[in-house]
């Protein structure tokens, strides 16, 4: 529900912003996100004791670096329609808007062994010419059973399992015979 809201904000911001804009309004409310981790900041935005002024001006002092009337009052619309809660949402919608429309976008590469630096990068680049765009990757060592890439933003998941290709190569040598 908080992203099809985030998304009509941020259908309106690119109305009226510039790219430019957008980016470091992206950066600000990715910043502010942040503070909605802090169990003390969530107490103080949601009690219903502090008034809407006040909660307004916390938020302005937060965002006061910007020095921008679009993001103040953006803030202010927020606060004053009671959306406060939004804005980890937003903060992720106007990210994936922005790397829709600049087409960079970050993945992850899951394996069970380290993965050599060249190889992340023929991988990047594999990608980026595939899909026009261009990927960068974040390696993560877990417990998959071979190599997984996910880029999320673009709904590509690429999965390579030992497990998978040995029995696919089992399967083919037992039709063989």
């Amino acid at each position: 529900m908080e992203e099809l809201i985030a998304k009509r904000y941020i259908k309106a911001i690119k109305k009226v912003s510039k790219i430019e804009s957008m980016e470091n309004m992206s950066i600000v409310f990715s910043t502010l996100a942040k503070l909605f981790e802090n169990e003390k900041f969530i107490q103080i935005i949601e009690n219903p004791i502090v008034s809407i002024k006040e909660k307004s001006e916390i938020l302005l002092e937060a965002v006061k670096s910007a020095n921008s009337n679009e993001l103040n009052n953006l803030i202010k619309l927020l606060v004053e329609n009671k959306r406060i809660s939004i804005i980890p949402a937003l903060a992720e919608e106007l990210r994936k808007d922005l790397a829709h429309s600049n087409k960079t976008y970050e993945g992850v590469v899951y394996s069970d062994s380290n993965i050599d630096a060249k190889v992340m990068k023929e991988l990047s680049d594999g990608l980026s010419k595939k899909f026009d765009s261009k990927i960068s990757f974040v390696f993560v060592k877990n417990d998959v059973d071979g190599i997984k890439v996910d880029v999320e933003d673009l709904g590509v998941e690429i999965n390579f399992s030992k497990t998978r290709i040995n029995s696919q190569i089992i399967e083919h040598i037992i039709k063989a015979i």
